[in-house]
């Protein structure tokens, strides 16, 4: 039973189909339930850990890479972006055809093996090649096929159970940034590094012993043009965009928050707090409105969302100058932007035939990595523009983020077929 005629689209019925595979989603049980624990688990390890790249924009500017531009070592988390996103269309075709074992096993290896070069590393094209690319390619590998087996077990209770696993990436995104500050100057870099890729690696055993989808893998001939017909359906290219522009304000923050909060002369540990304060309050902006994204409509609650994050941006972060405007900007912006993510696959899923989830997924996730790409070199060099000022890049973000909430606006009055005050 779908939450209204718009939601859900129906599924054809498939004579390869396992027993069970036509039966109703089961929203609920300690099958599905578990899914949803090894997907925290994995959000954790891949996205969570993909939250942390504001500690590393600073570190690596005072230490490594001291001389070099921030505009230049924001390249790292943007590439890093890039890669994971970039992976979507990719992963998710695989996911489709081959189902998320192989996939869970690999991008576990590769992910750890990623962050054990980081550890050796110590020139730029070492962060780029073991933290940017290949760690991120393992994230991916993990992230997607996460998402992607929640929407085989769930349709009523969806956004709440993606809110769920969502928050595991803000969990990882408060310990790992204070589990990397505390560490460093104990250990080191290089075992700090080790010791962040042993953890993953436990979390990623659970990950890959409980994520399971409901149905049977659809092979697929693989080829180019399947991610690009999904941009035919207006609903969906109207939600890509939306998602292209937020993302390309929301990441810019991200970065360079704690660097921002150096400029206000908070202290070096203080200021790499704002990162953990963001991903606190992210884990309620991933539970909460997952939970009345369920009763009120998804696209309802994103535009909202993304309301309030360009709210947050104009009226708080760029007028504001004190210590407490920056850890209340933090907070806020946080919990708005946790929506987005926790809700984004709920959103591609309702609009979608769940057999091609991963897909859909994939490309919505493909478009964001152009945003990921440019946003944070964009950022550091309106840093630069301004002679280390960040208003220029506090308008730029404001302004992103208001494109997206428009294109968000847009998505839900064409699905809702121009009605403003109903359920979608």
């Amino acid at each position: 039973m779908s939450e209204s005629t718009t939601e859900v689209r129906p599924e054809p019925p498939n004579p390869d189909e396992k027993p069970g595979d036509s039966q109703p989603f089961p929203d609920g049980g300690l099958r599905a339930w578990s899914v949803v624990l090894g997907a925290f688990f994995g959000l954790f390890v891949s996205f969570g850990w993909t939250n942390c790249v504001g500690v590393f924009q600073e570190y690596y500017e005072t230490h490594q890479l001291a001389s070099f531009s921030p505009s230049t070592v924001s390249w790292i988390p943007a590439v890093s972006m890039f890669t994971i996103f970039l992976a979507g269309p990719f992963v998710g075709q695989l996911f489709d055809h081959d189902g998320p074992r192989t996939l869970l096993l690999l991008g576990s290896i590769v992910h750890v093996l990623g962050l054990m070069m980081a550890s050796i590393s110590s020139k730029y094209y070492h962060f780029l090649l073991s933290q940017s690319i290949c760690s991120p390619i393992g994230a991916a590998m993990v992230l997607y096929p996460s998402f992607g087996c929640i929407t085989t077990w769930f349709q009523r209770k969806r956004a709440l159970a993606m809110g769920i696993a969502a928050s595991g990436s803000s969990l990882g995104g408060v310990v790992m940034p204070i589990m990397v500050n505390q560490l460093i100057p104990t250990i080191g870099f290089g075992w700090t590094m080790r010791a962040c890729a042993f953890l993953m690696l436990g979390l990623l055993i659970i990950t890959n012993l409980t994520v399971r989808s409901r149905l049977r893998p659809q092979p697929k001939n693989f080829g180019i043009a399947a991610f690009f017909t999904t941009f035919r359906d207006p609903p969906f290219l109207l939600l890509a965009l939306a998602a292209f522009f937020y993302f390309m304000g929301m990441f810019i923050p991200i970065t360079f928050m704690v660097t921002y909060g150096r400029s206000r002369g908070m202290s070096t540990e203080l200021s790499r707090y704002l990162v953990a304060m963001f991903n606190a309050a992210s884990g309620i902006g991933r539970i909460l409105p997952g939970y009345i994204a369920d009763k009120v409509g998804n696209y309802n609650v994103s535009f909202c969302a993304s309301l309030l994050s360009t709210i947050l941006v104009f009226g708080v972060w760029l007028p504001g100058h004190s210590h407490e405007t920056a850890m209340v900007f933090a907070a806020m912006f946080g919990l708005s932007t946790g929506t987005y993510t926790a809700i984004s696959p709920a959103l591609v899923a309702q609009i979608s035939d769940i057999r091609e989830i991963g897909l859909r997924s994939g490309a919505m996730y493909g478009t964001m990595s152009v945003a990921a790409l440019a946003g944070s070199p964009i950022g550091g060099a309106l840093i630069t523009a301004a002679g280390g000022g960040y208003w220029k890049l506090q308008v730029f973000t404001g302004i992103m983020v208001a494109i997206g909430s428009a294109f968000y606006g847009a998505s839900k009055l064409y699905i809702a077929k121009g009605k403003v005050w109903t359920k979608v």
